[in-house]
């Protein structure tokens, strides 16, 4: 993709704006029930971490959003949830990393491996999934996972993180029933930065009222991914011409999509690493956008676009 003019836009939240400006308030429509799951089997991000029995930043901001946009919040980090009664939930929203069947530092509850089978069969049934940033940091496939002779990010420890990672040049070709339902898997990131993320539609819902020209520029710590499926409805492009570091030395590749897993709805979107982007009026519209389409009470076609808009996406070296 050429890089486009952007025009440069301060955040919303700065320029003293609405925190909520994008969407409408809540009404009398059904409203969703969310369950927003935040185990860490690997690296623990700041923004799902709790302080105590409080709740973490980006549950703080989800449940803020829900009293506006009439969805209710529930949050855990047990993973026997998903051994109970799913039909109660109209979305689930994942902000995890790791094996969820495994063990975590924090002693959170693992989910059953008969748990995330009915995670995945209830997606495809019809249940709505929104996947956020480390999302696709979760239940690798199998195969080479080292990434320049190191281990992928969520196994690492935290001051592990290095500034300058490098990334396997490889695909899987079995994926991880997960990752195909997710629609792309981890590869690494580079050092946090400002770049743009490209618009391809103005109609996705909320997204639609966004008052930018063709991009989002955001600070954040941008992911990188592989194993795509065939069947993205791209929304959100990572631009990597002007950005900085090994990780990036590739073609464009989606950064956020929705597809249809069964006849469940999927978004994804890399956003979500710091603080102040759950803060931003624009990520909260792609958030809210989200929980529309994923929870039913917006229509959208999601054709997939990926060959069209990001042609050589599973290319992972330039």
């Amino acid at each position: 993709m050429k890089r486009r003019t952007v025009l440069k836009i301060a955040s919303a939240a700065a320029l003293g704006l609405p925190v909520f400006p994008f969407g409408r308030a809540a009404s009398a429509e059904k409203k969703l029930r969310v369950l927003y799951f935040t185990r860490s089997q690997g690296f623990e991000h700041s923004v799902v971490k709790r302080a105590g029995a409080g709740p973490s930043h980006s549950e703080t901001i989800l449940s803020e959003m829900g009293r506006t946009f009439n969805f209710e919040v529930e949050s855990t980090k047990d993973g026997r949830v998903f051994d109970g009664d799913l039909d109660q939930y109209d979305v689930i929203a994942f902000y995890t990393t790791g094996d969820l069947t495994q063990p975590a530092a924090d002693g959170s509850p693992p989910m059953t491996a008969a748990g995330k089978k009915k995670l995945l069969e209830a997606i495809a049934a019809g249940k709505g999934f929104l996947g956020i940033h480390s999302a696709t940091d979760t239940f690798h496939s199998k195969g080479p996972q080292k990434i320049g002779g190191q281990a992928p990010l969520s196994t690492r420890f935290a001051g592990d993180r290095g500034a300058s990672p490098r990334f396997s040049s490889e695909n899987q070709t079995e994926v991880d029933p997960y990752i195909a339902m997710i629609g792309g898997e981890f590869v690494t990131h580079g050092e946090q930065q400002e770049a743009s993320l490209f618009l391809t539609t103005r109609k996705f819902p909320i997204i639609a009222n966004l008052g930018v020209a063709e991009g989002l520029p955001f600070t954040e710590e941008w992911y990188t991914f592989k194993n795509f499926a065939k069947d993205l409805h791209v929304i959100l492009v990572q631009e990597t011409q002007y950005m900085k570091g090994e990780a990036y030395r590739r073609p464009d590749f989606p950064a956020s999509w929705a597809r249809l897993h069964g006849k469940g709805r999927v978004f994804y979107t890399s956003l979500g690493h710091r603080e102040e982007v759950w803060s931003d009026p624009f990520f909260q519209a792609i958030l809210h956008g989200a929980l529309e389409w994923t929870g039913g009470r917006a229509d959208y076609d999601v054709q997939p676009n990926i060959d069209t808009i990001t042609p050589e996406a599973s290319k992972l070296k330039a």
